[in-house]
């Protein structure tokens, strides 16, 4: 099996975007930044703050309009991010084609996300079953068996989400199915878990270090402008500016993962 090289992706990712910003950085602010800075301006602060610090027994309730911005939200930064796999996949694509291709493509994202959720609660309901039979034979086992359940299952979403790290450029750039798609996103990963999860690590570090300097910097610079609300304001837009320009680089990197990845 071809080892999956993360230097000749990144080469190849900096000299890509150094020749396509143009393209790639205008649908990224328009369809993956911005509507997740105008989903965080619409966050409840209760919410806010339970998301910063979450706690099983104090949820607090979801607007159901909230709820609605943010699976729009979700949908579009989908969409905006099938549009940078077209970019990245296809030289020579248009904007205007990219996004076409990913408006017709995002159907069948969207459907595996449901089998991927389907099969979670599934999994979850039978955890908890199990859960509730051993503990009307035994509390402390049930107590227990939960606890691990909880920790076996963490584990096996964690492990999901790096085997289908590849999922959107299989799906932008390929003519299956749903079921299809799942399947090739997990074989094209086989025998590189921990490269990605390596990679995806350090993209994750880099990110959050990055947007945190950058939002302390101007938002203390909003400050002196325009006051707390400013300054709030100000480091919001420019963390989330450093984290879209860090998921760009991301973003064609996985491109180049995966044609390496096909090409073996």
């Amino acid at each position: 099996m071809t080892t999956m090289s993360i230097g000749k992706a990144w080469e190849e990712a900096v000299a890509f975007v150094a020749r396509e910003a143009s393209l790639l950085f205008p649908v990224a602010l328009l369809f993956v930044a911005l509507p997740g800075l105008i989903l965080q301006e619409m966050t409840p602060p209760e919410l806010a703050a339970w998301f910063a610090d979450p706690k099983a027994d104090t949820i607090p309730a979801m607007p159901p309009g909230f709820a609605v911005a943010m699976l729009l939200t979700i949908i579009l930064i989908w969409f905006g991010s099938l549009a940078l796999f077209a970019l990245a996949l296809r030289p020579g694509i248009s904007v205007g084609e990219a996004l076409r291709l990913s408006f017709a493509r995002l159907p069948v994202l969207i459907g595996t996300a449901l089998v991927i959720a389907g099969a979670l609660v599934v999994a979850v309901t039978m955890a908890i079953l199990l859960g509730v039979v051993l503990s009307l034979a035994s509390k402390p086992l049930g107590a227990t068996m939960g606890l691990l359940l909880g920790f076996g299952g963490a584990i096996l979403v964690f492990f999901a989400s790096v085997r289908f790290v590849l999922l959107n450029p299989v799906v932008i750039d390929g003519r299956t199915g749903v079921v299809e798609s799942l399947r090739a996103a997990w074989q094209l990963t086989r025998g590189h878990f921990w490269r990605l999860l390596g990679f995806l690590f350090l993209v994750m570090i880099l990110s959050a270090i990055a947007s945190a300097a950058a939002q302390a910097v101007v938002g203390v610079l909003g400050g002196l402008v325009a006051g707390p609300e400013g300054a709030r304001l100000a480091g919001s837009i420019a963390g989330a500016l450093v984290s879209t320009v860090i998921q760009v680089y991301m973003l064609v990197m996985l491109a180049r993962l995966y044609r390496q990845a096909v090409a073996a």
